[in-house]
């Protein structure tokens, strides 16, 4: 169960932003869908522990991440998220075999234990980056660079992916094949995944249930199942409410609100 209710706010001398989401999920694979800049990437980092919330908590299988209240904020390391990010953010120095040890060492443990070294070593294998070990990053093509970061927020063991636009950055043509990859290592790990896109054809692929965001809210819930969906309540007093028409017809409005 994934369960998030928090408020924050960024703000530079241009422009403030400010972030009330609620939503809560048991389903196996839940999207963030809407527009870009509707604050899906903020909601992301906050459960990471990247940014702190003002107000309101995140909980993750019953385990508490965040509280503001209770005065709880684990740190990033230790709430066992795996994260892969938008642009991958592989260190373009280290090889292959590195990036997906990153998370697993520190500053005072430069070095694997042998049963770590052997689950790197089984990451490699299943995403087929044995050959590519000792490569950097920058010889690889988008679809290997996604592999390694995905094989590198694995290697954690993480209780949840987190995955921040995942296939944005790859050719059309690949798409679907690494749609089809990530939905079989999501069912053979286990454990529940949270996507944001802005991309229906990644809604429709993937998840199980899809919560609608605009302008920093979460605005409705659509179960991709059985087509159900649920009209969330905005935060701001005053807000217009969500108009009465089909799921299919908000995706379409939010699709088109995005375009260029």
């Amino acid at each position: 169960m994934i369960d998030v209710d928090v408020s924050l706010s960024v703000a530079d001398r241009n422009r403030r932003f400010d972030l009330a989401v609620r939503f809560s999920t048991d389903a196996p694979f839940a999207a963030l869908y809407g527009p870009s800049g509707s604050g899906k990437t903020l909601t992301l980092q906050a459960i990471a522990g990247l940014l702190r919330p003002s107000r309101g908590h995140i909980r993750l299988n019953g385990r508490t991440l965040f509280d503001a209240a209770a005065g709880i904020d684990i740190a990033p390391p230790a709430r066992r998220v795996g994260y892969l990010f938008q642009n991958y953010a592989l260190f373009p120095h280290l090889s292959v075999r590195q990036n997906v040890s990153f998370g697993l060492t520190s500053w005072h443990r430069g070095r694997l234990s042998p049963d770590e070294h052997d689950q790197v070593q089984r990451l490699l294998d299943r995403f087929g980056l044995a050959a590519t070990a000792e490569s950097r990053p920058a010889t690889l093509s988008g679809g290997q660079q996604q592999r390694v970061a995905l094989a590198r927020a694995l290697a954690c063991q993480p209780q949840v992916l987190l995955l921040d636009e995942p296939f944005a950055s790859l050719n059309p043509m690949l798409r679907q094949s690494l749609r089809e990859e990530l939905a079989e290592v999501r069912r053979q790990w286990g454990i529940p995944a949270l996507m944001i896109t802005h991309d229906a054809e990644d809604v429709l692929a993937l998840a199980d249930v899809a919560f609608i965001y605009d302008r920093g809210q979460v605005v409705q819930q659509i179960g991709m199942h059985d087509a159900s969906s649920r009209e969330m309540a905005r935060h701001e007093m005053g807000a217009a409410p969500a108009s009465d028409i089909s799921p299919l017809r908000q995706k379409l409005r939010k699709m088109l609100q995005a375009a260029p």
